[in-house]
């Protein structure tokens, strides 16, 4: 267990071309105001979201939780790796009544829980384990599906609404990430033909418009690692370098097809702090001016100009800061590295944070 306070800043300017990354009910991309102009947006929960997706790919299956209204059949499924003889439609009962016990609602006409529910692989083996021994005490069950959370329960959190007890408070936030100057959206006409069409028809097949801008955005995450370290000992390295390497490199797929529009950061600060996070976005209160042709280097000097700034009038500089990308810039207020370095750095950084 960690005896001090400390919490990993991740600052991101990244630039993305024509794109429609997070769309609203309209399907016009989501946008905000800010500082008196209206500002590209992409929601905190999209590139969650994409970060989970990230982790799929990324670390062990075993690491990675679940949000399912099918519980009680993926909890039927455990106990019948475990005991193939159990049958499927008791493993399915037995999976039903374990979840009243711990008491989850449940839609038994669909032999689904009422709302979704965030499940670690270890939390379904451990109701499993309990199904198949016949366990009756609702507190051993509440237990096995409190104990073991998967990094990404740890990381975002799990609410639980008909048991708050279940509740897991996020180690980390997200920030809805913003352009760093104005946007205006923009239509796409498009047609599609028609592959059969008579030669003495004319016209287009179908007829359509797609809205889309681009932006060069500020994104930001924080995250407490004192906390994640109470839910996940000693994976909290690990967690906190994969939670490092999914924000900075995963990225929403909404029109994906149609823009092609992945890309990765143009800079990178991340840094260690003891005192609190600070969100940096008051750099682009001010909208970046495209004076020079571009926005992503007038946007990472602001970033830094306003960092050095806040270091100076109301919080300590960090412990530790890192750099990628952008590197004339960094000079000498981080230590700057290729991500795959800066990520094993942070790695050890936080090891060592535990050992102590």
């Amino acid at each position: 267990m960690m005896k001090n306070n400390m919490f990993m800043d991740i600052h991101v300017i990244q630039t993305v071309p024509p794109s429609c990354v997070n769309r609203d009910d309209t399907g016009s991309p989501k946008a905000a105001v800010y500082g008196g102009v209206e500002r590209a947006r992409v929601s905190s929960q999209a590139w969650k979201h994409a970060m989970r997706e990230y982790f799929r790919n990324e670390i062990d299956a075993d690491k990675v939780g679940s949000r399912t209204k099918q519980l009680p059949q993926k909890l039927a499924d455990a106990v019948l790796k475990l005991q193939p003889d159990f049958g499927d439609n008791e493993a399915l009962d037995a999976a039903l009544a374990a979840l009243k016990i711990v008491g989850i609602k449940l839609d038994e006409k669909k032999n689904q829980n009422a709302a979704l529910f965030f499940i670690s692989e270890e939390q379904t083996e451990a109701l499993a384990k309990l199904i198949v021994a016949r366990e009756s005490n609702k507190d051993a069950y509440k237990k096995a599906i409190k104990d073991y959370p998967s990094f990404d329960i740890a990381l975002f959190g799990r609410m639980v609404a008909d048991d708050p007890s279940l509740n897991y408070d996020a180690a980390s936030q997200v920030a809805h990430a913003i352009s760093t100057h104005g946007v205006h959206t923009e239509y796409d006409y498009f047609t599609a033909v028609d592959d059969e069409q008579q030669e003495e028809e004319s016209g287009a097949g179908h007829l359509g418009t797609v809205e889309f801008n681009s932006a060069t955005l500020y994104r930001y995450a924080t995250l407490n690692i004192a906390e994640l370290a109470l839910h996940l000992g000693k994976d909290t390295p690990l967690a906190a370098k994969s939670f490092a390497q999914a924000f900075i490199c995963a990225m929403p797929t909404g029109k994906q097809n149609t823009f092609a529009n992945r890309t990765l950061p143009d800079m990178v600060y991340l840094t260690l702090r003891r005192d609190q996070p600070v969100n940096l976005s008051g750099a682009f209160e001010a909208p970046v001016k495209n004076e020079k042709g571009g926005f992503a280097v007038k946007s990472c000097e602001a970033l830094l100009a306003y960092a050095e700034h806040i270091y100076a009038a109301f919080a300590d500089k960090p412990e530790k800061a890192y750099g990628c990308g952008a590197e004339q810039l960094f000079a000498n207020c981080a230590k700057v590295l290729p991500l795959k370095k800066l990520l094993d750095e942070l790695e050890a950084d936080v090891e060592n944070e535990i050992a102590e």
